[in-house]
């Protein structure tokens, strides 16, 4: 069937670009001589994740247990939580994921996750690898003091069911890059930060087999990979969205939109649509490299940005959109986020051209935990 006979609101994704965004940065990889691992959070789509795989990517990140659990059950077998796990429920979950034989790992910060960690892992007779994480910048999760990190090495020596892997970090302080130099500044500061701790592990005896980066803007801009950088973690590439089109410069690479309807033109320049925040979030970026008008952006009008939503409605007040649309239509428009949108469909259809091809499992969607 051809896309626009689809109901509305629906999660569409262009065969075409999805595969150019696959090849290249899986290109980039192998032009710095470093493993891929794609950050499977932003489409949730075990089949893609195969896809990723299949065109060289060396296993998959998540960012929770419960997605792991999913992609596990499709098939996947090298799995990396990139988030710190807390809880002996998790760490269970884990453990029986290592038993079937996943290669899975997660990340820690904390002294404290390695010993409850260590109290399952030995019970369970296995032992399962962490990663550590550095803050880089983003102000969120991951070692920032020397001295923590040290401490927090010396309790990994000292369980044994928790082997110490390597370190990662992700510079998501890059979507605020104020311009393309900004960014490469950026980058190669939270790579050497990175590498810094790199050096510290290893002076305390303790050397990383995987030194983990991530962020799309960062990647899709080709910054310079340092040496001492084994793995890529990037997420968003795949489908990428409005945002991540404006930090490369084009919304041609934009793979996902949501197709809408044109339900009502109340005024002689307001326009709604029959989805809302249930089926594009609210999120907005307002700063940086990646700010983006609107709420969303129509593809077919790509002047035309969504300026509100309601919970079941997208409201522009464009009037040369207005007048070009009828009641009826339909329009494809491209997320600002398209990672929390994902875990809002049940499905999402791959089309090529005007036809769809396959029908895609969102099988991660709502596994928060």
């Amino acid at each position: 069937m051809r896309y626009t006979e689809l109901d509305t609101p629906s999660l569409l994704i262009d065969r075409e670009r999805l595969l150019k965004n696959l090849a290249d940065m899986q290109h980039y990889a192998d032009e710095n001589n470093v493993k891929l691992r794609p950050h499977t959070k932003t489409h949730k789509m075990p089949e893609l994740a195969m896809l990723q795989e299949t065109q060289g990517a060396c296993g998959i990140a998540v960012a929770k247990v419960g997605e792991a659990e999913v992609m596990a059950q499709w098939g996947l077998k090298d799995i990396f939580i990139a988030n710190e796990i807390v809880g002996s429920q998790k760490l269970e979950r884990i453990a029986a994921l290592s038993k079937i034989g996943v290669r899975i790992s997660f990340g820690v910060d904390t002294p404290c996750q390695v010993t409850q960690a260590e109290k399952v892992f030995s019970a369970n007779e296995i032992t399962v690898p962490v990663l550590i994480e550095i803050e880089v910048g983003e102000n969120r999760s991951g070692i920032i003091r020397e001295e923590d990190f040290i401490r927090l090495l010396d309790t990994l020596k000292d369980c044994p069911h928790v082997s110490f892997s390597g370190i990662f970090s992700h510079d998501g302080n890059s979507y605020h890059a104020a311009d393309l130099a900004g960014l490469h500044s950026l980058a190669e500061e939270a790579q050497r930060r990175t590498l810094h701790f790199v050096d510290l592990a290893k002076a305390h005896g303790m050397p990383c087999s995987v030194v983990s980066y991530g962020a799309t803007p960062t990647f899709m801009n080709h910054v310079k990979i340092l040496e001492g950088i084994t793995e890529l973690r990037p997420g968003t590439y795949a489908l990428m969205d409005a945002s991540q089109g404006h930090a490369v410069g084009t919304l041609d690479r934009c793979a996902a939109t949501v197709l809408a309807t044109v339900i009502s033109k109340p005024t002689d320049t307001r326009t709604i649509l029959d989805v809302g925040a249930k089926g594009l979030t609210m999120q907005e970026r307002t700063a940086g490299i990646c700010a983006t008008p609107g709420k969303g952006t129509i593809l077919e009008y790509p002047g035309a940005h969504i300026d509100s939503v309601f919970d079941e409605h997208a409201i522009l007040y464009d009037r040369e959109f207005h007048d070009r649309v009828c009641i009826g239509d339909k329009v494809r428009i491209i997320p600002v986020h398209v990672c929390p949108v994902c875990n809002l469909y049940d499905r999402a259809y791959l089309i090529s051209g005007s036809e769809v091809v396959k029908e895609l499992a969102v099988a991660c969607r709502g596994k928060l935990c």
